[in-house]
């Protein structure tokens, strides 16, 4: 079945024909999940279109929100949708590569980044260069996206984001590396009773210990959990 081009939200559209990637599950928990208080700057890295910033400007009606995305698509289709919203005065886009826009002086300058990255690190690479970008760490490796996104943070800010749950082991020793301290880690299910897939994390830049717990999606196929409905049904209209 063809995806809409228009996806429906409670408070806002979101238009994702031309993005290299629609609006999944993924960026959703991400959008719902990430701890959003007290954050007057965000960015959102690799932002397709803009559904986890405009999440965001949902949240927390304070904050002023950047996006970045190096897909000129997806970026022109953030932008509309950023525009079409009702947070358009505090939501922009960026064109360009995260690695060039780190290179900008926006040290320590974010209270929260946010980010559903690209997860698949090998096997066959899509046809299409713009869905490439968007689902290969081609051009952005987890070692670049924490290294960047930890010298963007200000002191006492949080990193949050999605990834495989194959990948924990790389994304701790990056952590480490980058002085970087774990304060949540979700293992997200899809469905009770199978592993988890995917792995929600926040990241610190001071001391804390470590929370983790688990997230379940469905009870049984097409039976949404309590919880996943707690967290989500500010935005999906039949929640």
């Amino acid at each position: 079945m063809a995806r809409e081009k228009t996806f429906r939200f409670k408070r806002f559209e979101v238009l994702n024909d031309r993005t290299a990637m629609k609006v999944g599950t993924d960026g959703v928990l991400l959008g719902a999940w990430c701890d959003v208080a007290g954050a007057r700057k965000v960015l959102d890295v690799g932002t397709g279109c803009g559904v986890i910033a405009l999440m965001v400007a949902q949240r927390n009606g304070e904050a002023q929100i950047d996006a970045v995305e190096i897909d000129k698509d997806s970026a022109d289709e953030a932008a509309m949708n950023f525009s079409c919203s009702p947070w358009a005065r505090r939501l922009r886009v960026a064109h360009c590569d995260f690695n060039e826009f780190a290179l900008r002086d926006v040290v320590g300058k974010y209270n929260l980044i946010v980010s559903n990255p690209p997860f698949f690190t090998n096997g066959i690479l899509p046809p299409d260069a713009s869905r490439m970008s968007a689902r290969h760490t081609q051009n952005l490796t987890y070692g670049q996206l924490l290294n960047n996104t930890g010298k963007l943070l200000a002191d006492g800010g949080k990193i949050a984001l999605i990834t495989p749950f194959d990948n924990i082991k790389e994304i701790i020793e990056v952590c480490v590396f980058n002085n970087l301290n774990i304060s949540r880690k979700v293992n997200v299910v899809s469905v009770e009773g199978f592993a988890p897939k995917r792995v929600l994390w926040e990241l610190v830049n001071y001391p804390c210990s470590m929370h983790e717990s688990e997230l379940v999606i469905e009870t049984s196929p097409g039976v949404f959990s309590d919880e996943y409905i707690a967290l989500c049904k500010d935005f999906y209209l039949k929640m």
